[in-house]
């Protein structure tokens, strides 16, 4: 049955047991690689034997979680911590088990091309929003590379020890509290400017608030995200797309994405407003689109120029 869930009696109290079976073919590997904060996400982690490894702090306590894919149709979890059965419950949603990737039907031919390299693809939620909203607040204005490095700094010396026999170096996100109490120099270290601290503080103040945006209308919760200090359609798109599994959610003010997609579409790049007319016949789908390019191989977006360096705000 397309979602279902199947809980197995755990053979001992440390671990929960349950396995997800799709209607078809399931990739979850690239269904929650937007999860991922870098190769050295303290939160993310992809073994050698390919199981997916994750941490969350739920209501109910913090979870780590090992995921595997038994069978082409099939996933398999174990789950440790106080927060294992509820991660188990919404295992279904975070593998996008209820994302219909066949409602997507795209007529222009580089996406229809990618559809067809990558048609199991689905779209996930995780439903928690902090967790989505603060590595896309230290995202904003810099490169990837350098907002990863913060993520893990911070996360590795302010979250907890992951539960369960999580790989070495894993740890469970700050709560909503903890990122609220972290100093300014902390953030300072972790190059991370005063206007991305003050905004991860600010939105973690509004945690018991903004978790419950989920169960609000994509564009309200959209709405709601933009209303908050220092957070923009960028940043709330990025929250959008893991936290809801908001398909239509468009990264619009992404540094790199416009010309991705006037490289890969035109075969030249373009800016946010040509990308959003060119994306629109794919409304409510223009997330997939993009991602669909990712997966596929087929993004492109040929470089110039060397990489520029990081800027050490800590030595200054």
């Amino acid at each position: 049955m397309k979602g279902s869930t199947r809980e197995r009696i755990p053979t001992t109290v440390r671990a929960i047991h349950c396995t997800v079976t799709f209607a078809g073919p399931v990739t979850p590997l690239a269904t929650l690689a937007p999860l991922r904060r870098g190769c050295g996400d303290p939160c993310f982690q992809v073994g050698a034997d390919g199981a997916i490894w994750r941490t969350s702090l739920l209501p109910s306590g913090p979870v780590t979680a090992r995921i595997v894919r038994s069978s082409p149709d099939t996933v398999d979890c174990e789950a440790w911590g106080d927060g294992a059965h509820a991660f188990a419950a919404t295992l279904p949603n975070l593998l996008g088990a209820y994302d219909d990737p066949a409602a997507f039907v795209p007529e222009e031919p580089t996406i229809a091309a990618a559809q067809r390299c990558s048609p199991h693809l689905r779209i996930g939620r995780t439903d928690r929003v902090l967790e989505a909203l603060i590595p896309a607040v230290l995202e904003q204005r810099v490169a990837g590379a350098d907002s990863f490095r913060s993520w893990r700094l911070l996360v590795t010396k302010f979250g907890a020890p992951a539960p369960g026999p999580a790989p070495s170096r894993m740890r469970v996100p700050p709560s909503a509290e903890v990122w609220q109490t972290i100093p300014s120099w902390e953030f300072h270290r972790a190059n991370v400017d005063p206007g991305r601290a003050r905004t991860i503080v600010g939105c973690a103040h509004r945690a018991t608030s903004l978790e419950r945006l989920g169960a609000r209308p994509a564009q309200q919760a959209f709405g709601a995200l933009t209303s908050l200090p220092g957070v923009g359609v960028w940043t709330a798109a990025e929250t959008a797309q893991r936290a809801f599994g908001d398909a239509d959610a468009l990264s619009v003010g992404d540094y790199h994405l416009s010309k991705v997609v006037g490289w890969s579409l035109l075969g030249h790049p373009i800016d946010d407003a040509r990308m959003v007319e060119l994306l629109e016949p794919m409304r409510p789908h223009r997330y997939r689109a993009v991602r669909l390019l990712e997966v596929a191989g087929l993004a492109r977006n040929p470089r110039f120029g060397p990489r520029q360096p990081i800027r050490n705000l800590s030595a200054m």
